[in-house]
């Protein structure tokens, strides 16, 4: 049975938008927003030869550099007070839900409603800081290390002043970045967060485009393979929407009740249960925890010890080491985020106070034991998807030295976002919609009275 909010979305007329207001000023508050991250990514940090760092990046940028440099929208290659994006607060979060499953102070704070939620935000702000200012000291010190050709360093005047400013400008940078996710969030359209990170991506498009394409004139990469790639973003992008849309329906059946002295008939509906419920979750975690081990690596393996550049090999985009990590990462947050966002025992007892049931299952532990044995078979194909999804296109691209634009991953977080925006754009012209019914029903009633 088709619901009333499914046939609207169905039939949404379009001529709504224009006059439905405060989606617009919602619209444009995210948009100006977004614009707002553009510039900072520009703004560069005091002290670094620019000339430089560009070439110290270029010989670095084919490694796992890259890829937070994608993330962050350029600015980790020109070095700018947002070089760290909001990577920072994603692993502070990480650290967080991990401690709100182990420590029971953290535990108890899920458990007093608005207030704690308050209280875990203002802790994760402070775990922010603390994680931006370990980041930004080791981007400091290995700044200092790197030199170039001519073997001119990168830093005009290394020493104190240059890693405290470096500190305060990527911590001030990176709580900025916060803020801005979170008004995005509360007075735009979509995720701050995962607006920003996509926005990151799609800044670099034209240049990966533009790389690709100059692979092919000069003769390093031969049109069948270039035509490859492209069919396989596609069939990737294809694979995204498929996965992110299928849903696994169990039917929920409710007894025939009693409501105003009438005896209403039996009734049934689903419960969706999506095959990835963590949508992009996976992979930006587990990118945000190898960053910091893997940034003071690489900028440490140059003149650091022997070990260090070893580590820097084995870490570097395509090794098996990283691949290895970032796979079993990825599998780690799928089960983990859906833990979080699905408790088979909460639904079980809810379904159980309002009177549904699963066709053929006890209601309460037994429901709840199923619902369990369900969402575990899909997070393993979910898991299952989400590592393939990231991994395989990551290794053909580090044996072509394709833009890391063009892989998994990427596709996964643009394609997810995208589709995320758009529902909530649908979203806000049902609630229209249904807002113009109501006042056109009031209207109409004050008529005949």
């Amino acid at each position: 049975m088709v619901s009333l909010a499914e046939k609207m979305a169905a039939n949404l007329d379009m001529s709504a938008f224009g006059k439905a207001e405060e989606l617009k000023k919602r619209l444009w508050f995210t948009i100006l927003a977004l614009i707002v991250f553009r510039l900072g990514t520009f703004i560069p940090l005091p002290g670094i030869d620019p000339h430089i760092l560009a070439e110290i990046f270029d010989r670095n940028s084919g490694g796992i550099l890259g890829m937070f440099n994608m993330f962050a929208g350029g600015a980790l290659e020109r070095m700018t007070i947002f070089a760290l994006n909001i990577m920072p607060y994603i692993s502070a979060s990480i650290i967080i839900q991990l401690g709100q499953s182990v420590v029971p102070s953290l535990q108890a704070l899920k458990k007093e409603g608005e207030a704690g939620h308050r209280k875990v935000t203002q802790y994760t702000r402070y775990l922010t800081v603390l994680i931006t200012i370990v980041q930004g000291y080791g981007i400091a010190v290995g700044l200092e290390s790197m030199t170039g050709s001519a073997g001119l360093s990168a830093v005009v005047m290394p020493g104190f002043v240059f890693r405290f400013t470096t500190i305060v400008s990527l911590v001030g940078g990176t709580m900025f970045i916060v803020w801005l996710g979170e008004q995005i969030t509360a007075r735009g359209v979509g995720n701050g967060s995962s607006l920003i990170i996509t926005v990151g991506i799609i800044a670099n498009i034209p240049a990966a485009l533009a790389q690709t394409f100059e692979l092919g004139r000069v003769g390093s990469m031969s049109a069948p393979v270039i035509l490859m790639l492209m069919a396989m973003v596609l069939a990737l992008i294809y694979l995204i929407v498929l996965v992110e849309r299928a849903q696994r329906k169990i039917i929920i059946q409710y007894p025939k009740r009693q409501a105003m002295g009438r005896m209403a008939a039996a009734e049934s509906s689903h419960l969706p249960l999506k095959i990835n419920p963590t949508g992009v979750i996976p992979p930006i975690f587990a990118s945000s925890l190898l960053l910091l081990p893997i940034t003071i690596a690489n900028f440490s393996a140059e003149n650091g010890p022997t070990w260090v550049q070893e580590l820097s090999r084995m870490l570097g985009h395509g090794q098996p080491l990283y691949l290895a990590l970032y796979a079993f990462l990825i599998a780690f947050f799928a089960f983990f985020y859906t833990a979080i966002v699905f408790n088979p025992e909460e639904t079980a007892d809810n379904l159980k106070k309002h009177g549904g049931f699963v066709a053929g299952i006890r209601p309460g532990k037994n429901t709840a034991e199923y619902l369990d044995y369900v969402i575990t078979r899909l997070t393993v194909l979910g898991a299952v998807y989400l590592v393939g999804l990231c991994i395989l296109p990551e290794i053909l691209i580090s044996k072509l030295a394709v833009p890391f634009v063009l892989g998994g991953t990427t596709l996964l977080i643009v394609v997810q976002v995208t589709m995320d925006f758009v529902t909530q754009i649908q979203s806000h012209l049902i609630a229209y919609q249904y807002e113009s019914l109501i006042r056109k029903a009031s209207l109409a009633n004050r008529k005949r009275r």
